[in-house]
Protein backbone atom coordinates (compact mmCIF):
# COMPACT_ATOMS: atom_id res chain seq x y z
CA UNK A 1 0.00 0.00 0.00
CA UNK A 2 1.40 3.39 -1.00
CA UNK A 3 1.26 6.42 1.25
CA UNK A 4 -0.90 9.38 0.33
CA UNK A 5 2.28 11.43 -0.08
CA UNK A 6 3.51 8.99 -2.74
CA UNK A 7 0.06 8.89 -4.37
CA UNK A 8 -0.25 12.66 -4.57
CA UNK A 9 3.33 12.93 -5.78
CA UNK A 10 2.57 10.52 -8.62
CA UNK A 11 -0.59 12.41 -9.53
CA UNK A 12 1.33 15.70 -9.51
CA UNK A 13 4.09 14.20 -11.63
CA UNK A 14 1.83 12.81 -14.33
CA UNK A 15 -0.36 15.91 -14.39
CA UNK A 16 2.64 18.24 -14.56
CA UNK A 17 4.27 16.41 -17.44
CA UNK A 18 1.03 16.31 -19.39
CA UNK A 19 0.40 19.99 -18.64
CA UNK A 20 3.75 20.91 -20.23
CA UNK A 21 2.60 19.20 -23.44
CA UNK A 22 -0.80 20.88 -23.59
CA UNK A 23 0.01 24.41 -22.43
CA UNK A 24 0.26 25.86 -25.93
CA UNK A 25 -2.92 24.09 -26.94
CA UNK A 26 -5.01 25.19 -23.97
CA UNK A 27 -4.17 28.83 -24.64
CA UNK A 28 -5.42 28.54 -28.22
CA UNK A 29 -7.97 25.96 -29.29
CA UNK A 30 -9.76 25.18 -26.03
CA UNK A 31 -10.26 28.86 -25.21
CA UNK A 32 -12.13 29.55 -28.45
CA UNK A 33 -15.82 30.60 -28.31
CA UNK A 34 -18.72 28.22 -28.73
CA UNK A 35 -22.46 28.72 -29.21
CA UNK A 36 -24.33 29.25 -25.95
CA UNK A 37 -27.78 30.05 -27.36
CA UNK A 38 -29.67 26.75 -27.44
CA UNK A 39 -33.10 25.23 -27.08
CA UNK A 40 -31.51 23.39 -24.12
CA UNK A 41 -29.02 25.93 -22.70
CA UNK A 42 -28.31 24.23 -19.36
CA UNK A 43 -25.08 22.22 -19.26
CA UNK A 44 -26.17 20.44 -16.06
CA UNK A 45 -26.31 16.95 -17.48
CA UNK A 46 -29.57 15.58 -16.06
CA UNK A 47 -31.46 18.76 -17.00
CA UNK A 48 -29.85 18.87 -20.44
CA UNK A 49 -30.64 15.21 -21.05
CA UNK A 50 -34.33 15.57 -20.18
CA UNK A 51 -34.67 18.75 -22.25
CA UNK A 52 -32.90 17.18 -25.25
CA UNK A 53 -35.13 14.12 -25.36
CA UNK A 54 -38.12 16.44 -25.76
CA UNK A 55 -36.44 18.86 -28.19
CA UNK A 56 -35.36 16.03 -30.50
CA UNK A 57 -38.98 15.03 -31.06
CA UNK A 58 -39.77 18.19 -33.05
CA UNK A 59 -36.43 19.44 -34.41
CA UNK A 60 -35.77 18.93 -38.14
CA UNK A 61 -31.96 19.02 -38.53
CA UNK A 62 -29.97 20.17 -41.58
CA UNK A 63 -29.19 17.20 -43.79
CA UNK A 64 -26.44 15.89 -46.02
CA UNK A 65 -26.90 14.98 -49.67
CA UNK A 66 -27.86 11.43 -48.65
CA UNK A 67 -30.67 12.72 -46.44
CA UNK A 68 -29.19 12.09 -42.98
CA UNK A 69 -28.67 14.74 -40.27
CA UNK A 70 -25.47 16.71 -40.80
CA UNK A 71 -23.34 16.40 -37.64
CA UNK A 72 -20.20 17.77 -39.28
CA UNK A 73 -18.27 20.66 -37.77
CA UNK A 74 -16.15 21.57 -34.76
CA UNK A 75 -17.72 20.91 -31.39
CA UNK A 76 -16.81 21.65 -27.79
CA UNK A 77 -17.63 19.02 -25.22
CA UNK A 78 -19.48 20.48 -22.22
CA UNK A 79 -19.16 17.62 -19.74
CA UNK A 80 -16.39 17.18 -17.15
CA UNK A 81 -15.92 13.45 -16.68
CA UNK A 82 -12.15 13.05 -16.93
CA UNK A 83 -11.59 13.20 -13.15
CA UNK A 84 -14.84 11.49 -12.19
CA UNK A 85 -18.06 10.45 -13.92
CA UNK A 86 -19.86 11.41 -10.72
CA UNK A 87 -20.29 14.87 -9.22
CA UNK A 88 -16.97 16.38 -8.17
CA UNK A 89 -15.23 19.67 -7.47
CA UNK A 90 -12.83 21.42 -9.83
CA UNK A 91 -9.18 20.36 -9.72
CA UNK A 92 -6.09 20.19 -11.93
CA UNK A 93 -7.72 17.64 -14.26
CA UNK A 94 -11.03 19.35 -15.08
CA UNK A 95 -13.46 22.07 -14.03
CA UNK A 96 -15.65 19.82 -11.92
CA UNK A 97 -19.42 19.70 -12.14
CA UNK A 98 -22.48 17.52 -11.72
CA UNK A 99 -22.53 13.80 -12.45
CA UNK A 100 -22.48 12.74 -16.10
CA UNK A 101 -24.62 9.76 -15.08
CA UNK A 102 -28.27 10.39 -15.97
CA UNK A 103 -29.48 6.81 -15.51
CA UNK A 104 -29.72 5.76 -12.72
CA UNK A 105 -31.25 9.05 -11.65
CA UNK A 106 -29.15 9.30 -8.48
CA UNK A 107 -26.06 10.02 -10.62
CA UNK A 108 -24.09 7.14 -9.11
CA UNK A 109 -22.25 4.58 -11.25
CA UNK A 110 -23.99 1.27 -10.29
CA UNK A 111 -20.82 -0.66 -9.45
CA UNK A 112 -20.92 -4.14 -7.96
CA UNK A 113 -19.49 -4.34 -4.43
CA UNK A 114 -16.38 -6.32 -5.40
CA UNK A 115 -15.70 -3.92 -8.28
CA UNK A 116 -15.99 -0.91 -5.98
CA UNK A 117 -13.33 -2.49 -3.76
CA UNK A 118 -11.20 -3.08 -6.86
CA UNK A 119 -11.71 0.53 -7.97
CA UNK A 120 -10.31 1.79 -4.68
CA UNK A 121 -7.35 -0.55 -5.06
CA UNK A 122 -6.78 0.71 -8.62
CA UNK A 123 -6.31 4.27 -7.40
CA UNK A 124 -3.53 3.24 -5.09
CA UNK A 125 -1.67 0.80 -7.36
CA UNK A 126 -2.05 1.95 -10.96
CA UNK A 127 -1.85 5.08 -13.08
CA UNK A 128 -4.38 6.29 -15.60
CA UNK A 129 -3.66 5.23 -19.18
CA UNK A 130 -3.26 8.81 -20.38
CA UNK A 131 -0.32 9.34 -18.02
CA UNK A 132 1.68 7.18 -20.44
CA UNK A 133 -0.14 8.44 -23.54
CA UNK A 134 -2.19 5.35 -24.31
CA UNK A 135 -5.55 5.53 -26.08
CA UNK A 136 -8.56 6.24 -23.92
CA UNK A 137 -11.22 3.81 -25.13
CA UNK A 138 -14.97 4.26 -25.58
CA UNK A 139 -16.79 6.27 -24.33
CA UNK A 140 -13.91 7.99 -22.52
CA UNK A 141 -12.35 9.34 -25.72
CA UNK A 142 -15.56 11.33 -26.30
CA UNK A 143 -15.18 13.38 -23.11
CA UNK A 144 -11.40 13.43 -22.65
CA UNK A 145 -10.67 16.31 -25.01
CA UNK A 146 -12.22 19.76 -25.21
CA UNK A 147 -12.63 20.17 -28.96
CA UNK A 148 -13.74 17.59 -31.54
CA UNK A 149 -14.28 17.59 -35.28
CA UNK A 150 -16.98 15.39 -36.78
CA UNK A 151 -16.95 14.53 -40.50
CA UNK A 152 -19.30 12.20 -42.33
CA UNK A 153 -20.34 10.76 -45.66
CA UNK A 154 -22.68 7.95 -46.62
CA UNK A 155 -20.20 5.27 -45.55
CA UNK A 156 -18.23 6.60 -42.55
CA UNK A 157 -18.45 8.85 -39.51
CA UNK A 158 -15.10 10.34 -38.49
CA UNK A 159 -14.23 11.71 -35.04
CA UNK A 160 -11.05 13.76 -34.69
CA UNK A 161 -9.75 15.09 -31.39
CA UNK A 162 -6.78 16.94 -29.97
CA UNK A 163 -6.29 14.30 -27.25
CA UNK A 164 -3.64 11.55 -27.39
CA UNK A 165 -4.00 10.76 -31.11
CA UNK A 166 -7.68 9.91 -30.70
CA UNK A 167 -9.33 9.35 -34.07
CA UNK A 168 -12.32 7.12 -34.78
CA UNK A 169 -13.20 6.16 -38.35
CA UNK A 170 -16.54 4.43 -37.86
CA UNK A 171 -18.20 2.54 -40.73
CA UNK A 172 -21.90 3.10 -41.35
CA UNK A 173 -24.25 0.34 -42.32
CA UNK A 174 -24.72 -3.32 -41.50
CA UNK A 175 -21.68 -5.45 -40.77
CA UNK A 176 -20.52 -7.86 -38.09
CA UNK A 177 -18.12 -7.02 -35.30
CA UNK A 178 -14.64 -8.51 -35.50
CA UNK A 179 -14.05 -11.90 -33.88
CA UNK A 180 -14.22 -12.30 -30.11
CA UNK A 181 -10.49 -13.06 -29.90
CA UNK A 182 -9.57 -9.60 -31.22
CA UNK A 183 -9.30 -6.72 -28.74
CA UNK A 184 -8.59 -3.09 -29.61
CA UNK A 185 -7.84 -0.01 -27.49
CA UNK A 186 -10.89 1.82 -28.85
CA UNK A 187 -12.82 -1.34 -29.63
CA UNK A 188 -14.68 -2.17 -32.82
CA UNK A 189 -17.35 0.44 -33.60
CA UNK A 190 -20.21 0.15 -36.11
CA UNK A 191 -22.72 2.96 -36.73
CA UNK A 192 -26.23 3.21 -38.12
CA UNK A 193 -28.99 5.80 -38.26
CA UNK A 194 -32.05 5.48 -36.05
CA UNK A 195 -34.23 8.25 -37.47
CA UNK A 196 -32.32 11.46 -36.74
CA UNK A 197 -29.95 9.81 -34.27
CA UNK A 198 -26.55 8.36 -35.09
CA UNK A 199 -26.13 5.15 -33.08
CA UNK A 200 -22.62 3.75 -32.55
CA UNK A 201 -22.25 0.21 -31.24
CA UNK A 202 -18.84 -0.69 -29.74
CA UNK A 203 -17.47 -4.04 -28.56
CA UNK A 204 -14.03 -5.74 -28.48
CA UNK A 205 -12.31 -3.20 -26.23
CA UNK A 206 -9.08 -4.24 -24.56
CA UNK A 207 -10.40 -2.76 -21.28
CA UNK A 208 -6.92 -1.47 -20.43
CA UNK A 209 -8.31 2.01 -19.84
CA UNK A 210 -10.30 3.46 -16.96
CA UNK A 211 -13.60 5.26 -17.24
CA UNK A 212 -12.18 8.10 -15.15
CA UNK A 213 -9.32 9.07 -12.84
CA UNK A 214 -11.12 7.51 -9.87
CA UNK A 215 -10.16 4.04 -11.12
CA UNK A 216 -13.58 3.03 -12.50
CA UNK A 217 -13.14 0.21 -14.98
CA UNK A 218 -14.99 -2.27 -17.18
CA UNK A 219 -14.19 -5.68 -18.62
CA UNK A 220 -13.34 -6.64 -22.18
CA UNK A 221 -16.89 -7.99 -22.54
CA UNK A 222 -18.44 -4.53 -22.12
CA UNK A 223 -20.89 -3.25 -24.72
CA UNK A 224 -21.22 0.50 -25.33
CA UNK A 225 -24.01 2.18 -27.29
CA UNK A 226 -23.53 5.87 -28.13
CA UNK A 227 -26.29 8.10 -29.49
CA UNK A 228 -25.66 11.51 -31.12
CA UNK A 229 -28.67 13.69 -31.90
CA UNK A 230 -28.86 17.29 -33.12
CA UNK A 231 -31.45 19.15 -31.04
CA UNK A 232 -30.85 22.53 -32.67
CA UNK A 233 -28.46 23.84 -35.33
CA UNK A 234 -25.59 24.19 -32.84
CA UNK A 235 -26.15 21.57 -30.14
CA UNK A 236 -25.64 17.81 -30.13
CA UNK A 237 -27.13 15.63 -27.41
CA UNK A 238 -24.59 12.90 -26.67
CA UNK A 239 -25.38 9.87 -24.56
CA UNK A 240 -23.60 6.56 -24.00
CA UNK A 241 -24.94 3.46 -22.28
CA UNK A 242 -22.38 1.05 -20.82
CA UNK A 243 -23.48 -2.55 -20.27
CA UNK A 244 -21.16 -4.93 -18.45
CA UNK A 245 -22.79 -7.40 -16.02
CA UNK A 246 -19.31 -8.48 -14.91
CA UNK A 247 -18.71 -5.11 -13.22
CA UNK A 248 -21.98 -3.19 -12.88
CA UNK A 249 -25.32 -4.06 -11.29
CA UNK A 250 -27.19 -2.64 -14.29
CA UNK A 251 -26.49 -0.76 -17.53
CA UNK A 252 -25.92 2.95 -16.92
CA UNK A 253 -26.09 6.01 -19.15
CA UNK A 254 -24.06 9.21 -19.29
CA UNK A 255 -25.12 12.30 -21.23
CA UNK A 256 -23.87 15.83 -21.93
CA UNK A 257 -23.93 18.52 -24.68
CA UNK A 258 -21.59 19.30 -27.52
CA UNK A 259 -21.79 23.00 -28.45
CA UNK A 260 -20.67 24.16 -31.91
CA UNK A 261 -17.40 26.11 -32.18
CA UNK A 262 -18.03 29.49 -33.83
CA UNK A 263 -14.57 30.62 -35.02
CA UNK A 264 -14.08 30.98 -38.79
CA UNK A 265 -11.08 29.01 -40.00
CA UNK A 266 -10.75 27.12 -36.73
CA UNK A 267 -8.53 24.04 -36.73
CA UNK A 268 -7.61 21.41 -34.17
CA UNK A 269 -4.08 21.54 -32.79
CA UNK A 270 -2.95 18.06 -31.87
CA UNK A 271 -1.74 17.46 -28.33
CA UNK A 272 1.38 15.46 -29.17
CA UNK A 273 1.93 12.56 -26.80
CA UNK A 274 4.16 9.55 -27.33
CA UNK A 275 2.45 6.21 -26.75
CA UNK A 276 3.91 4.26 -23.82
CA UNK A 277 5.76 7.38 -22.68
CA UNK A 278 8.83 5.70 -21.17
CA UNK A 279 9.97 8.71 -19.13
CA UNK A 280 6.70 9.04 -17.24
CA UNK A 281 6.19 5.28 -16.89
CA UNK A 282 9.68 4.76 -15.43
CA UNK A 283 9.29 7.62 -12.96
CA UNK A 284 5.93 6.32 -11.76
CA UNK A 285 7.22 2.76 -11.50
CA UNK A 286 10.12 4.09 -9.47
CA UNK A 287 7.75 4.93 -6.63
CA UNK A 288 5.81 1.68 -6.91
CA UNK A 289 3.06 2.33 -9.43
CA UNK A 290 2.19 0.29 -12.50
CA UNK A 291 0.22 1.00 -15.66
CA UNK A 292 -3.26 -0.49 -15.39
CA UNK A 293 -3.19 -3.94 -17.10
CA UNK A 294 -6.89 -4.23 -17.95
CA UNK A 295 -9.64 -6.64 -16.96
CA UNK A 296 -11.01 -9.64 -18.85
CA UNK A 297 -14.49 -10.99 -18.28
CA UNK A 298 -13.07 -14.24 -16.92
CA UNK A 299 -10.85 -12.37 -14.49
CA UNK A 300 -13.77 -10.23 -13.33
CA UNK A 301 -15.87 -13.30 -12.60
CA UNK A 302 -13.03 -14.94 -10.67
CA UNK A 303 -12.42 -11.82 -8.62
CA UNK A 304 -16.10 -11.49 -7.85
CA UNK A 305 -16.33 -15.12 -6.71
CA UNK A 306 -13.24 -14.75 -4.53
CA UNK A 307 -14.55 -11.53 -2.98
CA UNK A 308 -17.91 -13.14 -2.20
CA UNK A 309 -16.17 -16.06 -0.47
CA UNK A 310 -14.12 -13.65 1.61
CA UNK A 311 -17.25 -11.69 2.50
CA UNK A 312 -19.13 -14.96 3.22
CA UNK A 313 -21.71 -14.00 0.62
CA UNK A 314 -23.46 -16.79 -1.35
CA UNK A 315 -22.53 -16.80 -5.03
CA UNK A 316 -25.08 -15.14 -7.28
CA UNK A 317 -25.58 -15.56 -10.99
CA UNK A 318 -25.68 -12.62 -13.37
Amino acid sequence: MHSWVEYLSARWLSASLITVCIFAFTTTAVAQPYVTDSVCPDDAHAEFHACSLEAAKTYNPPRTADGHPDLSGFWRRRGAGYESLQEHEANIDDNGGPSLVVDPANGIVPTQAWAEAKRRQNRMEYVHQNAVCRLTGVPMSMFMAGIFQFLQNADYFLVQSEEVHTARNIPLGPRDHVGEDISLWNGDSIAHWDGNTLVIDTTNQSAQSWLDQRGRFFSDEAHVEERLTLIDDNTIHYQATITDPNVFTQPFTIAYPYRRNTVDGFEIWEEACFENNVLVADQLKGIGYEVYPGMTGDEARRLRAAWEVEQNIPEQSN
